[in-house]
């Protein structure tokens, strides 16, 4: 079940980083230019962060069989037709389909991997899932400029469409049904979702968007501040059926320590893969796609350490593990300060190697700590709150790495003071990895894997 469900998971993290590498042939292939066909891979993004919310909702109404099936669906159409697209516009369309599927799919994965795995083998489980997180950022770019060499910038779509079908023959074999009796049939919040929905959806749009366009992203975000800020109101208020996403969560200690380290983890993780290509295509003059396998050591790393940490996780705790992995992450984030225009391949590709197994050391258990820090019928709204702060973390990680090299002299000084930003972030991970439990619960039961 574990294997069936990361293979659907792939599906939209390998489709949004192919997709990327391809802005420059789209803008050719259409006739348009970098900035319109960009909106393909935005519209993406922004129909996934919208979608969330609802899936919040809908694993316990319909069962999260049902709506994984449906997911892979909806993302096997978009796929095809983004393949099949006569012009920018419908490519945009098609994409933000494609989004939807994917905003249904990517909090699904944490979701009935957590309720398959119970709080016991959480750690075991999360590390699996971050083997997905860290190699599909890294072999993302790799795959879509193999293709591009290769074939038709269709075929970044139309791939999709066999994976995703043989993803749901084999979801429908192996992932249980639930009976009507273990999901709730509450009524669909339709005011909190729009609020929700189009208030995350308007920051990441604002924050994707700033560092293109400046000062012209003052409205969006205020507006998805605004929208935010009123589904608070409205979530502390409400009575009855339960809001989308519990306020209250944010009074768990541990969910809120959880939530913060990987958040900033993100942010790091993401600055050192926006940043390691372009020193080796500025540095060392190295085209993209060897550039693009020069940054797999960052996966790599991670996704060997994330299974063994997440495994130990689950007998030993998640503090330990995330302290020794923070103050890894930070040396390799000051070794490449370190590192010029001049300096031999192989220490950028040691450093990337250790830093990705530091990341690993402190997510998966980080992750495993999260979610046991949440009650059974908590699972699908913490994951969702997980997501959607990971796509405003890589929205406000663009700009961030943008506003850097902007403002530096030269690229070395750019690359330098990215990675500064990235010690700084660690140092304040490795500040709140104390309010992480302590020692994990007394807990029975097997996992039902």
């Amino acid at each position: 079940m574990i294997a069936v469900i990361l293979l659907g998971g792939l599906l939209g993290i390998l489709n949004s980083t192919m997709a990327a590498v391809a802005t420059g042939t789209l803008a050719t292939a259409f006739g348009t230019s970098l900035s319109t066909v960009g909106w393909a891979s935005t519209g993406f993004l922004l129909a996934v962060t919208a979608t969330i919310p609802f899936t919040t909702w809908a694993v316990d109404r319909f069962g999260g069989k049902r709506l994984w099936l449906a997911g892979l669906v909806v993302f096997a159409a978009g796929s095809l037709t983004a393949g099949l697209a006569w012009n920018v516009g419908s490519l945009i369309a098609f994409r933000a389909l494609q989004g939807v599927g994917a905003g249904i799919l990517d909090p699904l994965v944490l979701i009935l991997l957590a309720r398959a795995a119970g709080p016991r083998h959480a750690g075991r489980v999360m590390g699996l899932m971050g083997v997905v997180l860290s190699l599909g950022p890294v072999l993302g770019p790799v795959a879509g400029g193999a293709v591009l060499n290769a074939l038709s910038w269709r075929w970044m779509f139309l791939l999709s469409v066999p994976v995703g079908m043989l993803a749901y023959l084999l979801a429908r074999r192996v992932v249980p049904d639930e009976r009507p009796a273990d999901h709730v049939r509450t009524r669909l919040d339709v005011l909190g979702l729009a609020l929700l929905a189009p208030g995350f959806a308007a920051l990441v749009l604002a924050l994707s968007q700033s560092a293109e366009q400046g000062g012209q992203v003052a409205l969006p975000l205020l507006v998805g501040a605004a929208l935010i800020a009123g589904y608070a109101a409205h979530a502390l208020r409400k009575r009855g059926a339960p809001p989308l996403i519990e306020p209250r969560l944010f009074a768990n200690r541990g969910f809120v320590a959880g939530v913060a380290i990987m958040g900033l983890g993100g942010l790091a993780n993401f600055a050192t893969l926006f940043t390691l290509p372009l020193y080796y295509q500025q540095a060392h003059g190295h085209g993209v796609l060897t550039a693009g396998l020069l940054m797999a050591p960052v996966g790599l790393g991670g996704a060997i350490a994330m299974p063994l940490a997440g495994r130990l996780s689950d007998r030993f705790g998640a503090r330990g593990l995330a302290t020794a992995g923070a103050i890894l992450a930070g040396l390799s984030a000051l070794a490449f300060t370190r590192i010029g225009a001049d300096t031999a391949e192989i220490w950028p590709v040691l450093a990337a190697l250790a830093i990705g197994l530091s990341m690993g050391c402190f997510s998966a258990p980080t992750m495993g700590s999260l979610y046991r820090s949440l009650p059974g019928p908590l699972v699908a709204q913490g994951s969702s709150v997980l997501y959607m702060l990971n796509q405003l973390g890589a929205a406000l990680g663009v700009v961030l790495v943008t506003l850097v090299l902007q403002i530096a002299g030269d690229p070395i000084t750019g690359f330098h003071g990215i990675f500064w930003l990235t010690l700084a972030m660690i140092v304040i991970i490795l500040a709140v990895v104390p309010l992480l439990p302590a020692r994990e619960p007394a807990l029975t039961g097997k996992a039902s894997l």
